[in-house]
């Protein structure tokens, strides 16, 4: 994709948001539109908030952490996205707003304890692996209330639970 086509599928991408919020009786505004820019050069990422776009997904810490320096100086909310491994905790909890895909009480407690201080409550999503399958990430259902309970509790207050991501078979619904 070259940027110079990018307000125009922007565009196109937000009116889809629109039919769809509007479809299930919400407004577009209540959409966060996430820019998963993993892989992408940083000109596209700049060119992309340039259009308008202020959350940027990654899930490759070290092109993260580079593309969140040299953006720095805009107002934009970072989220990662996918497995966080135990030894990228710290990195991960001073840089981002957002943790996608948290699977694990070990990395909830390890995100919420090196959270600086003075930085708001990271924001996490849990994932949740409907379809049980062992190839996936995620707690199983019956994980699920007991990860939730210890993430909310006292010791993790640096945390803030914010929705689940489930993880179906593509097979999951047929009959």
């Amino acid at each position: 994709m070259s940027p110079q086509n990018l307000p125009e599928r922007i565009a196109a991408v937000r009116e889809r948001v629109a039919r769809a919020a509007a479809g299930a009786g919400r407004s577009a505004q209540s959409v966060t539109l996430l820019a998963v820019g993993k892989a992408q050069p940083l000109e596209l990422l700049a060119a992309a908030a340039g259009c308008g776009l202020q959350h940027f997904g990654e899930s490759y810490l070290q092109e993260a952490l580079a593309k969140i320096a040299a953006l720095r100086d805009r107002e934009l909310t970072w989220h990662f996205v996918g497995r966080v491994q135990a030894n990228k905790t710290r990195p991960i909890a001073e840089a981002f707003a957002w943790v996608h895909a948290l699977d694990r009480l070990r990395i909830a407690e390890r995100l919420a304890a090196q959270r600086p201080f003075h930085a708001p409550p990271l924001n996490v999503c849990l994932q949740v692996n409907l379809a049980e399958e062992r190839t996936k990430g995620g707690v199983t259902p019956a994980e699920l209330p007991a990860l939730a309970a210890r993430a909310l509790n006292e010791k993790l207050s640096n945390s803030e639970i914010k929705k689940s991501i489930q993880l179906w078979r593509p097979d999951y619904w047929r009959v």
